[in-house]
């Protein structure tokens, strides 16, 4: 099968107007992109050491004064909602590891957007906390679940993540099929010579716990810089793989979503592909990500953020829900029609995953 990229840039760029910069207008970048979904990593910590995401010893973490507080995040979240967010996907690091989890969730579940429609609460963990902290996550209100899942096998999972902990990842996803959240998603980063064996093995996994697996190219957010092109399994390697043991139908009707679908023999399962770097979705993409401490970003790989805390923290009186919106809107302004990892002069963010947020 043959990757076709998406091209990037090629929307004429947009002139903003006075309403457009005005507070509950859409947020619309210079390439016609509206946003509707915002990240929001809640630590850069995490009970894992993938050796994609972070190295085993000598992390810096972000300092505990500089992690937003409950009532930061639930601010920010409504400005962005009232600015035309639909959707919050809760990170990290590993955001269960954050105490106050649990009313987060049930804080950013109540908000609504100006049409009065509640937003839809997702959240990305490797699933390690589940059994016990689940039933109150839906409780609070959370509504879909995606869930790491790089490898079945015990001594590569402890190899992969430095941590013994692969039975502690099947129990969540256990308790997470069981709890009826659909769609329910297992992610797993195709990394060659060590899971690529493993891509059938992975999707029967997902089907027999009625979830979609999806499959991500490895990209350049390693907090030591190694990335390596070559050691990435590509797009059309995972298709080729796959479609040896299923016929593969595309599923049409992707919009801004990150992964390109195909049913399996016809359905009703199907498995995803997230080909960041052979087949970039940057033209339709609509997502922005609150860090940890506070930096706006409006790509995975930008190199520029733009930092909430001073209006989130100024002593002085002012209008705070005024500045997070001019912030969120000049976060979106400066954003660039694409990522540019195929381009030479691209440069790795100089955050790790853990530290950005998925």
């Amino acid at each position: 099968m043959t990757a076709v990229p998406v091209l990037i840039g090629m929307r004429p760029p947009v002139v903003e107007t006075e309403a457009d910069a005005a507070p509950g207008a859409p947020l619309v970048d210079t390439h016609g992109r509206v946003h509707r979904d915002l990240r929001i990593s809640l630590t850069d910590r995490c009970s894992l050491r993938c050796t994609y995401c972070m190295p085993e010893q000598g992390n810096e973490w972000l300092a505990k004064t500089s992690i937003l507080s409950l009532d930061e995040i639930e601010r920010v979240a409504r400005v962005a909602a009232a600015d035309g967010i639909t959707t919050f996907r809760l990170t990290g690091g590993e955001p269960l590891l954050r105490q106050d989890i649990v009313e987060v969730v049930r804080r950013l579940a109540r908000i609504t957007g100006p049409d009065g429609a509640p937003v839809e609460l997702a959240m990305t963990t490797n699933g390690i906390r589940l059994p016990e902290l689940l039933p109150g996550l839906m409780d609070a209100g959370l509504r879909r679940l995606n869930i790491s899942l790089d490898t079945l096998r015990r001594d590569r999972f402890r190899e992969l993540t430095r941590r013994d902990r692969l039975d502690d990842v099947l129990d969540g996803i256990a308790a997470a099929a069981a709890s009826g959240l659909r769609p329910l998603k297992l992610n797993a980063v195709a990394m060659r010579d060590v899971n690529d064996d493993e891509l059938v093995a992975l999707v029967e996994f997902a089907i027999a716990h009625d979830a979609q697996m999806r499959f991500i190219e490895q990209m350049p957010l390693d907090a030591g810089h190694t990335w390596d092109r070559t050691r990435m399994v590509t797009r059309d390697e995972i298709l080729d793989a796959l479609s040896r043991r299923w016929t593969l139908t595309p599923v049409p009707g992707r919009g801004g979503a990150p992964a390109e679908r195909w049913m399996l023999d016809g359905g009703p399962h199907t498995v995803g592909v997230i080909a960041s770097v052979t087949a970039p979705f940057c033209g339709d993409c609509d997502r922005l990500r609150l860090t940890a401490d506070g930096q706006l970003r409006n790509c995975l790989f930008s190199t520029t953020e733009y930092d909430l805390l001073p209006i989130l923290r100024a002593d002085a009186a002012g209008d705070v829900d005024e500045g997070i919106d001019r912030m969120l809107r000049s976060c979106v302004r400066g954003k660039l029609p694409g990522h540019a990892i195929n381009d030479p002069s691209f440069l790795q963010p100089a955050r790790g995953m853990n530290a950005i947020g998925g």
